[in-house]
């Protein structure tokens, strides 16, 4: 009960600064993701120090897109002719922490079969559906009470899939590093990139389809 206690205070205190931040946007959002990606980029190179340079190159890449992609959500929406940024964001952190939070919920309420035991035993197909309908409840309500393009309400449940597999594979990564957490200031959650791993892949997905035109 403690642990939980915990996390959820974390939790909601990083939620508020995703808001204000994503709110106020310009500068102070820039340098916000600007941080979080270099936290994230040392947080990797430690969990792949002994793997070589081309694990290095691709955990720089693995960080700096999904932080362009935030910004272009936020800033670059009007440009592209999509309007309203900061609403498009909110959406794309509400499928990521709705997912999370299902997933969590789901996976201890209802237990049952594992996901994908060899890579993080936690993990249960009951916790991947149940995020998957959470993403697709709470982000979709967002969708519909912010009027944004309907395209979104089906997005919500896909993404909050590619959302749940950036988990795994951060979790695979950590398992064949054989540490727990990416690191450990966070407490509850480890490191940022136990934290940011289901956005990574939401981030750029939500950017591609924006610059594609299907948003």
């Amino acid at each position: 009960m403690k642990e939980l206690a915990t996390r959820t205070i974390v939790g909601i205190g990083l939620i508020a600064v995703a808001l204000v931040t994503t709110f106020l946007g310009g500068t102070l959002f820039a340098v916000m993701v600007a941080a979080v990606a270099t936290i994230m980029y040392l947080e990797w190179t430690r969990i792949v120090s002994k793997w070589g340079l081309s694990w290095k190159v691709y955990g720089f890449f693995y960080c700096l897109l999904p932080a362009v992609s935030l910004l272009l959500i936020r800033e670059m929406s009007d440009y592209l002719g999509i309007g309203r940024g900061p609403d498009l964001l909110i959406w794309v952190f509400l499928v990521v922490w709705s997912t999370d939070i299902g997933a969590y919920f789901a996976g201890r309420g209802i237990g049952g079969p594992k996901l994908a035991p060899s890579i993080s035993p936690n993990k249960t197909i009951a916790g991947l559906v149940g995020g998957v309908v959470s993403a697709a409840i709470i982000a979709g309500a967002w969708v519909k009470m912010m009027d944004l393009p309907s395209i979104l309400l089906w997005l919500a449940p896909l993404f909050g899939v590619a959302s749940q597999l950036g988990d795994l594979f951060e979790s695979g990564l950590k398992r064949r590093a054989g540490v727990k957490d990416s690191g450990t200031w966070l407490p509850g959650h480890g490191g940022l990139l136990d934290r940011l791993d289901g956005l990574v892949p939401v981030a750029m997905l939500t950017a591609g389809f924006m610059l594609v035109g299907w948003l």
